[in-house]
């Protein structure tokens, strides 16, 4: 086999691994691509490309999300991972963790890491590499990612999510909850969203976004009837499709040009949060992008007629 199919081979493993180390689809795409140029200079075959691509692509990850940390300190309103609509390495055996970890709130919970310790986690936890393989991917002895593993479930498994785990009972309850917004059911929302629901929205400063987090179901299920009541008289439609592994939606303007996303937590038969991105430049892997700004404007200018 030859680099290149090696290569190939391993790809969406790689970008699986970075993009739970970064929850960004292009950042983790630039560090695939970069783990490649690196494997195409080695002169000598590594005697494992798995382990040595992996190891590769984790540095990387790590430089980058050690400068990322200073990007979001100085972010424009709530920072949300970039929307992944489809995680592209499959793996039956660590389905539940490949799942699980791939949520909005897995990866904010991951943000609580440092960049050391969120890589192990995601190494040992996600992925399942032995602790060699692991201790050579972040240049630390194996008793001391032991120490850092410890560490990263620590933080992880206190504010630890849970999830819908009935698959077709998610769907239902993803379905009536579409079904309310499109509608502008208020109490249709209400029904199905957890008393104390959070809906955050990410927009970095460069859509019309939240001023702050909204909680509660009350305040939720009206904000999210007028917001569709608006946007559907400017030809705005929902397409239901999963997010981060969970139900969601991807909202377009009437050109069909991506709008936002939504992303839904559920548990015990309720919508628990809603992370909604906005910001054009975590939504273009997704296709056009909305003027945002200017269907905002739209909307307006409808509501006033």
């Amino acid at each position: 086999m030859s680099r290149t199919e090696e290569f190939q081979e391993f790809r969406p493993l790689l970008f699986s691994l970075s993009y739970r180390l970064l929850g960004s689809v292009a950042e983790a795409e630039d560090a695939v691509q970069e783990a490649w140029l690196r494997y195409e200079a080695t002169p000598t075959r590594p005697r494992s490309p798995r382990a040595f691509l992996s190891a590769v692509v984790t540095r990387i990850s790590i430089d980058v999300l050690r400068s990322a940390r200073v990007r979001r300190e100085q972010y424009v309103g709530e920072w949300l991972p970039e929307p992944l609509l489809a995680d592209p390495y499959e793996d039956p055996a660590r389905s539940a963790e490949l799942a699980d970890s791939l949520s909005m709130a897995a990866l904010l919970l991951l943000e609580r890491l440092s960049p050391l310790e969120r890589a192990v986690f995601v190494l040992r936890e996600v992925f399942a590499y032995d602790f060699a393989d692991v201790a050579a991917a972040v240049g630390r002895s194996e008793a001391a990612c032991r120490q850092l593993l410890v560490r990263a479930r620590n933080h992880i498994h206190s504010g630890r999510p849970r999830f819908q785990a009935d698959r077709r009972a998610r769907d239902v309850l993803a379905a009536r909850f579409f079904d309310a917004f499109r509608d502008g059911d208020v109490e249709g929302l209400r029904a199905v969203l957890a008393a104390d629901v959070q809906l955050v929205g990410d927009a970095g400063g460069k859509a019309p976004a939240l001023s702050r987090a909204v909680v509660g179901a009350d305040k939720v299920a009206r904000l999210l009837a007028a917001i569709f009541a608006g946007l559907a008289r400017v030809g705005a439609t929902v397409e239901q499709r999963e997010v981060n592994g969970q139900p969601g939606a991807i909202l377009r303007d009437r050109e069909g040009r991506v709008a936002f996303t939504f992303a839904l937590d559920l548990l015990g038969g309720q919508v628990q949060a809603i992370h909604s991105v906005g910001n054009p430049d975590k939504l273009r892997h997704l296709g056009p992008v909305a003027d945002a700004w200017a269907l905002h404007r739209e909307v307006k200018e409808a509501r006033g007629r």
